[in-house]
């Protein structure tokens, strides 16, 4: 019979990094707050983790990244201005943001190196229990979220689960990419991995992207991990050797992907998001077609 799988409370999201791919925009504001439409980016994020039962976040931060800790918090003066002035609509979308007490964690990456070992750097915070990892640059415009997706089968069949999506073969360089042994539908029984695999070489096309829910033995693993890769520890090279003792299955989530960590991708997540808003989409719509003209 098989057991159980421990619940999902917790999930890491590692927002240490400089966010160089959308410079000079990033020089004094951190990546995971550049606006989305009217929400920073981090704002779709957390709300995705929420919505798939995580009741733990865990911010792996770096030095000037300050302002993600403050965004949750309250903001008095601003407060008591839009209440004052009868602004109750704008005043409740963000205190619906707020953390929730004891909700939110932060923890330092002193050094950058890499995905890996900002896992790491939450692992006392996340002690003995299964969590989620969330890359915070990458929205996934779907219903429901991609990681309650993931978390749904993760309740079904326990092990760590990847949340993955096809590319095409000619950019399989640039990803993460499984190996898969089988596949039913969406689910991909995994056999390997490998991290941005040389042109013509890539097991398979379809690329880890964003999402993942693993278990807490990957810490000791990522303790010895060798630097991979770009010369960073690798997430999914300490993922490869979980693999040995641990099931592994990937889904190819339902859902639109958008790289908010690259410019073109964010601009597209604008457009794309704004397109989509009751309130915006008619006015977003006017604004685009006239600039094509």
């Amino acid at each position: 019979m098989t057991a159980t799988p421990r619940r999902l409370r917790k999930a890491v999201l590692p927002v240490a990094g400089l966010g160089t791919r959308v410079l000079p925009g990033t020089k004094t504001t951190p990546k995971e707050l550049l606006n989305v439409v009217d929400r920073p980016i981090l704002s779709y994020i957390v709300e995705e983790a929420r919505e798939a039962g995580i009741e733990h976040i865990v911010f792996v931060t770096g030095r000037a990244k300050q302002a993600i800790e403050d965004y949750f918090d309250h903001q008095i003066e601003l407060e008591a201005q839009l209440a004052a002035k009868g602004k109750t609509d704008i005043l409740e979308m963000m205190n619906a943001e707020l953390a929730e007490a004891g909700e939110m964690s932060f923890t330092r990456q002193m050094q950058p190196k890499g995905l890996g070992h900002a896992v790491w750097c939450a692992r006392d915070i996340i002690g003995d229990e299964p969590f989620a990892v969330i890359l915070p640059d990458v929205i996934v415009d779907s219903a429901p979220g991609a990681l309650k997706q993931l978390a749904d089968l993760y309740a079904e069949v326990g092990g760590n689960v990847i949340g993955v999506e096809q590319v095409p073969a000619s950019e399989t360089h640039k990803y993460g990419i499984i190996d898969p042994s089988a596949h039913d539908g969406r689910r991909f029984a995994m056999k390997g991995m490998v991290e941005k695999p040389a042109q013509g070489t890539a097991p398979s096309n379809m690329s880890i992207s964003g999402r993942y829910i693993l278990q807490p033995e990957i810490f000791d693993l990522l303790e010895t991990q060798e630097r991979g890769a770009g010369g960073e520890i690798q997430l999914t090279d300490a993922m490869a050797r979980l693999m040995g003792s641990q099931s592994f299955t990937a889904y190819e989530y339902e859902g639109v992907t958008h790289d908010c960590g690259d410019k073109i991708g964010l601009l597209r997540a604008n457009v794309a998001l704004a397109l989509k808003r009751p309130d915006l989409g008619d006015a977003a719509r006017q604004a685009i077609s006239a600039l094509l003209v």
